[in-house]
């Protein structure tokens, strides 16, 4: 929920933005001082600060005693608080297009910048903009050296992104370039990533990185650093809720700190500053205020798994259907990642577009599987495959094939929306049978995924005791986290499989393991966290 202080504070910084753009932009009309618009973003920092309601503020005469807020700015207060519109707000931005405010937020455009691309080029909108940027003519403007001009097409590129919402893969290659750049300016344990992206989301539209400088004049204070991450991180129905708890006690939470009156009694670390409300240190991906909260109070905050507990991946192609890399290769791969066992379950014959495997070829593979476990070789192999499950519910491979695998992964790749949650759960039932592949079919920000009954297919999985998957490929994690907490919920243990075509492509666990932990799932829900003995165990008992 946005506040009124928030909603103040974001309409103060539109104004000051279009006093400056109309001074720029505008023979006709002059800007005002510098200093009336130093005074608007003074007083929007100092109103985001606030944790206590504008209203009581006024109601309690504090609100002419704010840093900055004088009688002119409190009036507009009260203005907004009485009408919910502010006349000077209006007028400002009357006749400006709300696409000229936004180029100014583009990293690399001041307001001396985008006055001459507006003067000189006509550019009044990003469009307008990226168009600029490809005329050669911008290289005559002064100031735009090549690598400028390089910097303003990628500032271009990230609001388009931001636009769209970027995935996990997209956000971590600028959150690590950015880190890059600034690590040999600051100390190294100085910069951290926040916002949605330390969260785990699945799609990313803000990169927030928190910096600490030397700077005496910019230091963000040692004092402040553990409130200022947990503040940036978010997310903000987490911290509205955070903020609401403290005040019951007499606190208030801000990004500087947890407050006693004017005595700031936490701050450094988030433990402390959660610690201050009676609170555990939250795991990033559980801030959503979806059950956390009520969850500490019981004392059962699940213990997240975590990158380090995964022993296996279940779930890899190798060129013998459609990736990249021979099986050699990709298991050289899994031990460099410190995996004990593995499963490569290529595709099976329906899959022709992918190279599926037909019945001889599988049993070649079985007993090349069996050869490299002869020679106990690591990481220790099952037997698997991904099995395509047909337009009429049945399975690619008949019984006494699908009885030689160690594992089988049962997958939809065709007639999305023909029966398939009939399909599924014919799946699910049959006894030989271990995981349901992308369960949901999804692809990120593409395509909406299988007409399927999650509910439906969850309560088949529990029934039979089955395994979902979530695939760990950025671009699916299917299952999303809501379904998977879903499942745990359920008693349905989970599977996450990278869905690896390429060695590189088995990094992409760290997507699907935050996205178990945005799901709530412990070491015990994941089956990838089992050792060999154990996994085989289970597998077997599966059939029973």
């Amino acid at each position: 929920m946005i506040t009124a202080a928030e909603n103040v504070a974001r309409m103060f910084d539109r104004i000051a933005d279009a006093l400056e753009m109309r001074s720029m932009c505008s023979d006709k009309l002059k800007g005002e001082p510098g200093f009336r618009v130093n005074a608007y973003r003074r007083a929007a920092r100092v109103l985001r600060e606030q944790t206590d309601e504008l209203a009581r503020l006024d109601a309690d005469g504090r609100l002419r005693e704010l840093p900055g807020i004088g009688a002119a700015l409190a009036a507009k207060v009260r203005e907004y608080l009485a009408t919910g519109r502010m006349k000077k707000y209006d007028e400002a931005v009357a006749d400006l297009p709300d696409e000229l405010f936004r180029l100014l937020d583009l990293p690399g455009l001041g307001p001396k910048t985008l006055k001459l691309f507006h003067e000189r080029l006509g550019v009044s909108d990003l469009a307008g903009l990226k168009a600029a940027l490809e005329d050669p003519a911008v290289a005559d403007l002064p100031g735009m050296g090549p690598d400028r001009i390089t910097n303003l097409k990628r500032s271009v590129r990230l609001r388009e992104m931001a636009g769209e919402r970027m995935l996990l893969n997209e956000a971590r290659e600028l959150v690590e370039r950015a880190v890059g750049h600034l690590c040999p300016l600051v100390a190294p344990d100085a910069v951290t990533p926040a916002g949605s992206y330390r969260r785990g989301r699945e799609t990313v539209g803000d990169i927030d990185i928190l910096v600490a400088s030397d700077d005496p004049e910019v230091n963000l204070a040692q004092a402040a650093w553990g409130a200022a991450l947990q503040y940036f991180t978010g997310s903000e129905d987490h911290n509205v809720r955070l903020r609401g708890i403290a005040r019951r006690l007499g606190l208030k939470v801000s990004e500087y700190g947890v407050f006693r009156g004017e005595e700031r009694i936490a701050g450094r670390t988030e433990e402390e500053v959660y610690a201050a409300v009676g609170l555990p240190c939250f795991p990033p991906e559980l801030r959503e205020n979806t059950g956390e909260f009520e969850a500490a109070e019981a004392g059962s905050l699940p213990e997240l798994v975590r990158l380090e507990d995964i022993k296996a991946d279940l779930h890899i192609h190798t060129n013998r259907s459609d990736g990249s890399a021979p099986l050699e290769a990709m298991m050289k791969g899994c031990r460099a990642r410190g995996y004990t066992h593995a499963a490569v379950a290529d595709h099976s014959v329906s899959a022709h577009y992918a190279g599926g495997l037909d019945r001889d070829r599988l049993l070649r593979h079985c007993d090349a599987v069996d050869e490299w476990n002869a020679k106990k070789r690591r990481p220790w192999l099952l037997k698997a495959s991904e099995v395509d499950i047909t337009r009429s519910g049945a399975l690619d491979f008949p019984d006494d094939v699908l009885a030689r695998l160690d594992l089988v992964v049962a997958s939809v790749h065709q007639g999305f929306r023909h029966n398939v949650t009939e399909r599924i759960c014919a799946a699910l039932a049959h006894p030989l049978v271990h995981i349901i592949g992308h369960p949901s079919g999804r692809i990120i920000g593409k395509r909406d995924g299988y007409a399927v009954d999650l509910d439906r297919v969850i309560e088949c999985a529990a029934r039979h005791r089955r395994i979902l998957e979530i695939n760990a490929f950025y671009g699916r994690l299917d299952l999303s986290d809501t379904w998977a907490r879903k499942a745990r919920e359920a008693g349905v243990r989970i599977a996450v499989n990278t869905d690896a075509h390429a060695i590189e492509d088995l990094d992409w666990m760290r997507y699907g393991l935050l996205t178990a932990r945005r799901a709530w799932l412990e070491k015990k829900d994941v089956i990838n966290t089992l050792s060999r003995t154990a996994l085989l165990k289970l597998l077997r008992s599966m059939r029973d």
